[in-house]
């Protein structure tokens, strides 16, 4: 196990990262279920951050490109949670396990990898409309994340020493994904 907690204090556990239609979020639902902890979701926080303002999460990665405070704030906010005593045990970002790794905490840090035509179904099963497309938005939205990423923290996505574990899910099943991570993680 990377983290022990003692008495009642909640310690962050792992880091879940990985491109959007990767899966994380149901790996981060399968160990919250399994282990009865807690999480923290980034993409929620973006997604509810492009609600407020009336945008498309396309949209708001575009205009975080321009105005680099959006991202600069809401990874200050997901770095304290992370780092505090109140830490959910499970943190699921695109840089969480960057920020783990940066800020010195000892968790796994797990990035799913998965192939764009793969993400691209992925995300077409589960909102709807043309793989063609879905493909598009996808490889957009990842060159854009990966140039704001790059010029707000000289982060590369494609760099994969933070992680402790890094899964190949293009052949594996939400199962197979979830049980490499929990075998990690130990009892």
């Amino acid at each position: 196990m990377y983290v022990e907690a003692s008495g009642d204090d909640t310690l962050l556990r792992v880091t879940i990262s990985g491109p959007p239609g990767s899966g994380t979020s149901t790996l981060v639902s399968r160990i919250a279920s399994s282990r009865g902890w807690s999480s923290l979701n980034g993409g929620d926080v973006f997604r509810d951050e492009a609600r407020t303002r009336g945008l498309t999460v396309e949209q708001l990665s575009s205009a975080a490109k321009e105005d680099l405070d959006v991202d600069r704030s809401l990874d200050s906010l997901l770095q304290k949670r992370m780092s505090s005593p109140e830490s959910p045990e499970i943190v699921e970002s695109r840089l969480s396990g960057w920020w783990a790794h940066k800020n010195n905490l000892n968790c796994l840090r797990v990035w799913v990898k998965v192939s764009e035509q793969e993400r691209a179904r992925r995300i077409q099963k589960r909102e709807g409309g043309d793989l063609v497309e879905c493909l598009r938005k996808s490889q957009k939205r990842q060159k854009d994340d990966m140039e704001r990423y790059s010029i707000l923290y000289g982060i590369d996505l494609d760099d994969m020493s933070p992680y402790s574990l890094v899964i190949d899910a293009d052949e594996k099943d939400e199962l197979e994904v979830f049980q490499s991570v929990d075998s990690e993680l130990g009892r």
